[in-house]
């Protein structure tokens, strides 16, 4: 039997972290002396603290180890928390990536070494016809699967894209959310169709816009938005209906996100 200080010297896990694994469960002492309250373990409970020590360094948390300790002969089981705790790590790495992606834009304009300039106009835009797919989605993100709804279901019915063809999103949502985003996709067309599933073909009514064409990746669209937004407010016009993009280049052409080229449009009028 090891003292509670033999075993943590050879474990290399501290006499605090030992007494608090006691605590909540996760590694009782062998033997606890009723008379002085020391705590006494058994050398075959060196591989278990080395295995407590492992998970915690691949981040779980300690009320996870405690779950993985207990299943930690089922192959089957442990293969699982590991595949999970794998797709966590790399959606926190990608979050990470994105936040220092927009980390050095930020700090090369400060060296105004990326000069960034928006040049917002008024157009008008006809009337045009156009599949659409109309939706609810979880969140902005989201909004891929409904080009894949809208692609799947006209897939078989040779649509001739319009002439020029501008595929759009439109946000109908009064303010920015969270999650439950309404949104309204179309894809100009020539012809007639008949509408499927979830597509529907219809004119989309003419409209006068302030728009501005932006080269580069959407982490940075928030951007044009305000410039947009400040525009109309000191060129005397109001908004006049619910904002969209037009995808002149998309992800379905290119895998650069520098290389996207979106076009930022806010129906607008004159005061």
């Amino acid at each position: 039997m090891l003292r509670i200080g033999e075993f943590s010297k050879l474990s290399r896990v501290s006499l605090r972290m030992l007494r608090h694994y006691d605590e909540i469960g996760l590694l009782k002492p062998a033997e606890i002396d009723r008379f002085t309250d020391y705590r006494y373990y058994r050398e075959d409970q060196l591989p278990t603290v080395c295995r407590i020590t492992a998970l915690k360094d691949m981040g779980f948390a300690l009320a996870d180890i405690v779950k993985i300790l207990e299943v930690y002969d089922d192959k089957a089981r442990l293969s699982e928390y590991f595949a999970e705790r794998e797709r966590e790590l790399r959606a926190q790495a990608d979050d990470m990536a994105r936040r220092l992606r927009l980390l050095d834009t930020a700090r090369k304009r400060l060296r105004k070494e990326d000069k960034m300039s928006y040049n917002v106009t008024v157009k008008n835009i006809p009337e045009r016809y156009a599949a659409t797919v109309h939706a609810v989605i979880p969140r902005y993100e989201d909004e891929g699967t409904m080009w894949a709804t809208l692609c799947g279901e006209t897939a078989g019915m040779n649509l001739i894209p319009a002439n020029p063809c501008l595929c759009a999103a439109c946000f109908l949502d009064g303010e920015y959310k969270e999650c439950d985003v309404e949104v309204e996709i179309s894809k100009t067309v020539k012809g007639e169709y008949k509408d499927t599933e979830h597509v529907r073909f219809k004119t989309l009514p003419e409209v006068t816009v302030a728009s501005c064409v932006f080269k580069g990746s959407y982490e940075l669209i928030n951007d044009v938005y305000a410039a947009v937004i400040e525009w109309i407010n000191g060129n005397g016009y109001e908004f006049a209906g619910a904002m969209f993009n037009i995808y002149h280049i998309s992800p379905a052409e290119t895998n650069d996100p520098n290389e996207l080229v979106t076009e930022v449009c806010y129906p607008v009028r004159k005061k």
